[in-house]
């Protein structure tokens, strides 16, 4: 039975081991302590211990119903904090906790010797206890503040390895670009705010809704607002372009980011207020973001060569699932592919983490061969990328063609165009992930990262940042652990904890049925909940079009990368503008640096204000300096020290004062 203060205490045990490490570990132990990982390790432990402690609550009493307590309390202005407890959030905390203390296991031989050991720890812990506080927030203010600690976080593990350019770079850039859409997200919470301060509170929110106190139009302005965070957090396009650079970060904070923490930050606040965006007139909108970007990710995913950039851009891609899953209503199979993917994605990260610490290298072309020296690796990664594939019976099959079917099952244009969608982005995932299963396993060794210096230094061109010197053989236990376990979680998750027929002890669509009629918060009627995916109708027709199309895609990998009876050179000549505009990511860095930034803001608006200034403010001050300068000049005049001069003036002031009394007095 979990408390009000066992609840608290999931927050506050990572906030303590922040804390400790970054003052106390830090200054008396060093800077490369292993008693800093063990601390965050027991600290996130014991948050997963009682975020299991709090699902088992929820499951079999409900909603946990806890007081607001006062936070400000100024005149007019009464804001509130509190814990919301609901299936929603019991989900989460288990996904956070359970995701991020298997990375922290994992970190510690993968961040073993690095000179700032202790330092990581800290922003991990920081980075976790950030995303319990927004799941477990009840008040809106309250999850912008643990939002922008996500940012903050995320900033600071991007650019973990400050020394290098291209992390510090990267880490401004996801912050700046993340801030476009935070600020969209507090101008949602500032309207909502002059609608009635009361509905900051997420339950009040809920039932002003089923109430009909909240017009459409106030529900679409802010549910415009809230969707402008998510498309920053949870990198949809347009703020897509982040999250690829962010993997200069560490391995396992990849991980973290892509499964648990931040990138799954935007989806979740569109689950939150689910009710305020089905309100709205934009679920349209949501949908058909999430499905343009489910597409335009994963072509990008075709041909990057970097293996944690494949994987960037099939994140970007799976969240353009849940968003366009959201979008046509299906609350149910968003949530439930959100739950899978943090498992699957998670170890297709750490993995890709143990392929780096045996080849000195990301660059898959200068892999090759490793199946025989990472088994263990290698077969983790094989069932992630089949359930990311979504075959048949991963956990991806499950929870992706649950969306694709609701998707048919709708009915409407925007059901058929995002269906549509999905499956085109089935296609494609299937055949980037076994692209970079192919490249980098099976084949021939090319070097590793060793023979990706050599070339560099040939060619003239910057050491590649990361490499390293390459040796085969498997990665330490404490790598390999955490990446069997999430993929013995990859094959059997999805289908029982949200079975299609009844297993067992284990209700059919029990995960479904959970954050659906069980949640009358949000789903006030059991035909909303039949309406968000509670019990849907398992679909043959899209499961058996998903799965050919999946099995088509690692088909045309296979007979590119391994019987090599089509060229991908050829392909790419075949189509240079094409292949040109993937590879180069549809020119988007160069259209916001180049033309929005140095183009537009520098030439136009900075130069404007450079102009202003020079010519207005500064040439004002200018002005205003010679004119009590000569005024100055002008009185010295005066004070000559001749006493006629003065009887003039005087006279002159006797004559001024009786002029100005016979006019106006």
């Amino acid at each position: 039975m979990i408390t009000e203060g066992l609840a608290w205490l999931i927050i506050a045990l990572p906030i303590a081991a922040m804390l400790v490490n970054g003052v106390l570990v830090r200054a008396f132990v060093g800077s490369n302590s292993k008693y800093a990982g063990y601390i965050t390790i027991a600290a996130i432990g014991g948050s997963f211990i009682l975020s299991l402690m709090t699902l088992g609550t929820v499951m079999s009493d409900g909603p946990m119903h806890l007081e607001s307590h006062d936070w400000i309390d100024i005149g007019g202005l009464n804001l509130t904090f509190g814990l919301m407890v609901d299936q929603l959030t019991s989900i989460m905390l288990v996904v956070v906790s359970g995701v991020s203390l298997l990375v922290q296991i994992y970190g510690q031989a993968y961040m073993h010797g690095d000179k700032s050991y202790t330092r990581y720890y800290t922003y991990m812990a920081l980075f976790t206890a950030s995303m319990l506080g927004l799941v477990l927030s009840r008040n809106m203010i309250q999850i912008f503040v643990f939002w922008e600690l996500v940012g903050v976080s995320s900033y600071l593990l991007i650019g973990f390895w400050m020394d290098r350019p291209t992390a510090a770079a990267a880490a401004k850039k996801a912050f700046l670009m993340t801030r476009f859409g935070d600020f969209g997200l507090l101008l949602g919470i500032l309207y909502l705010y002059s609608q009635d301060s009361s509905y900051l509170d997420i339950t009040t929110l809920y039932h002003a809704i089923e109430a009909g106190h909240i017009a459409v139009s106030v529900a679409t302005w802010v549910s415009l607002g809230l969707l402008a965070g998510a498309i920053g957090k949870s990198a949809q396009f347009p703020l897509h372009n982040w999250l690829p650079d962010a993997m200069e970060g560490p391995t396992s904070v990849s991980a973290l980011i892509h499964s648990a923490t931040m990138v799954t930050a935007g989806v979740f606040l569109v689950a939150r207020f689910f009710p305020l965006f089905e309100h709205s007139d934009i679920m349209t909108l949501v949908a058909l973001i999430g499905g343009f970007t489910a597409v335009f990710a994963a072509t990008m995913g075709l041909v990057a060569n970097d293996i944690k950039r494949v994987l960037a851009y099939s994140t970007i891609s799976q969240l353009g699932y849940m968003m366009l899953a959201l979008g046509v209503g299906a609350y149910a199979p968003a949530l439930f592919h959100l739950f899978t993917h943090a498992f699957f994605k998670a170890a297709l990260f750490l993995g890709a983490g143990s392929v780096h610490h045996a080849s000195g290298t990301f660059n898959m072309n200068y892999m090759g061969g490793l199946k025989k020296h990472m088994p263990k690796t290698y077969w983790g990664m094989v069932i992630a990328s089949l359930s990311l594939a979504g075959l048949f019976p991963f956990s991806g099959f499950w929870s992706k063609d649950e969306i694709l079917g609701h998707a048919a099952e709708v009915g409407t244009t925007t059901g058929n165009i995002v269906l549509a969608l999905g499956l085109v982005a089935a296609l494609m995932t299937a055949f980037y992930m076994f692209r970079a299963i192919f490249l980098t396993f099976h084949g021939e060794w090319k070097g590793g990262g060793e023979q990706e210096m050599q070339d560099a230094e040939v060619a003239g061109d910057p050491a590649p940042v990361g490499s390293a010197h390459s040796h085969f053989g498997e990665s330490p236990w404490l790598m390999v652990g955490p990446i069997m376990v999430l993929a013995v979680l990859a094959v059997g998750i999805g289908f029982f904890s949200n079975p299609v027929v009844e297993v067992g002890g284990i209700d059919k669509h029990a995960f479904a049925h959970y954050v659906t009629v069980e949640n009358h918060d949000v789903f006030p009627t059991h035909e909303a909940a039949e309406h968000a995916g509670a019990a849907p109708e398992f679909n043959y027709v899209v499961a058996v079009i998903s799965t050919v199309l999946a099995l088509a895609g690692i088909g045309l990998a296979y007979l590119m990368y391994i019987k090599r009876s089509i060229s991908p050179a050829a392909m790419g000549a075949r189509f240079p503008m094409m292949y040109t505009l993937m590879f180069r990511k549809y020119y988007f860095d160069e259209a916001y640096e180049n033309i929005i930034v140095r183009k537009g803001f520098y030439t136009y608006v900075a130069d404007a204000l450079r102009w202003f200034d020079e010519h207005w403010i500064d040439n004002a001050n200018v002005h205003i300096s010679n004119l009590v300068s000569r005024i100055g000049k002008s009185g010295a005049l005066v004070q000559n020290g001749q006493t006629q001069t003065y009887a003039v003036g005087m006279v002159i002031g006797v004559v001024a004062v009786v002029a100005a009394f016979l006019l106006w007095g």
